[in-house]
């Protein structure tokens, strides 16, 4: 293909309508490209489009088709980092103007892998997608004790706590943190989220943990359910 013509495809913001950015939002989204994310954020918002609907209408509607599509087993987990990242190129835009405009959150949620465990690929990946899902999330990163859990809890007022555990030898920890919730007389606030390779739903049931997510999409679908449940709208 020439220059010439690869300019005649060149695609031209400010010629498309509303529905059109949209749709390629959703396109560059699931491809992952951050760059073209920034400039259609910008564009929308360029229109008069509020923060809130560029990050629901946009963001979080792509990211909900590359959620089902990973649920699914069409994406993989390289695929949709890079989704996720593009998300953030856009949510980084948006982040202090809906601060500013004190848009309503789908909710709170602090999450980090438990004392013992340095992995953190899976739990990136669904602080991520939870943050494409509009909620706010505090990660605390990797080896958290249940002092820092419980310091995070109390600073942050989260509906959802979400731990992760790569390793058999560091699950057991999870109920130390739901212990310490319990003696601190907020156990029966939170919606305790739980996964990782190692676990199961008969483990989440025995720590007395809300739900086992088995990963990124299922913890994201799993948090909208229980928010529904525990806090309806």
């Amino acid at each position: 293909m020439s220059d010439e013509e690869l300019e005649d495809d060149e695609i031209i913001l400010s010629e498309m309508d509303d529905q059109e950015i949209i749709e390629l939002m959703f396109e560059d989204l699931y491809d992952g490209y951050a760059d073209e994310i920034v400039e259609e954020t910008e564009e929308l918002l360029g229109r008069g489009w509020t923060p809130y609907d560029t990050l629901t209408k946009g963001l979080v509607a792509g990211m909900e088709i590359v959620g089902r599509d990973f649920r699914d087993g069409i994406l993989f987990v390289p695929e949709v980092l890079m989704a996720a990242k593009a998300m953030k190129a856009g949510m980084a835009i948006l982040r202090p103007l809906l601060a500013e405009t004190g848009a309503a959150k789908v909710g709170t949620m602090v999450i980090g892998t438990v004392k013992g465990d340095i992995h953190d690929i899976g739990k990136n990946l669904v602080s991520m997608m939870m943050e494409g899902a509009g909620f706010e999330v505090i990660d605390l990163g990797i080896n958290n004790s249940a002092e820092e859990y419980l310091a995070a809890i109390e600073e942050h007022k989260p509906e959802i706590l979400g731990m992760s555990a790569l390793l058999t030898t560091t699950m057991p920890y999870m109920r130390v943190v739901i212990d310490s919730l319990k003696s601190k007389g907020i156990r029966e606030d939170m919606i305790v989220l739980v996964g990782g390779a190692p676990l199961n739903e008969a483990f989440a049931e025995d720590i007395e943990a809300d739900a086992y997510c088995r990963d990124a999409a299922v913890a994201v679908e799993t948090a909208k359910k229980w928010m529904q449940i525990k806090h309806p709208q």
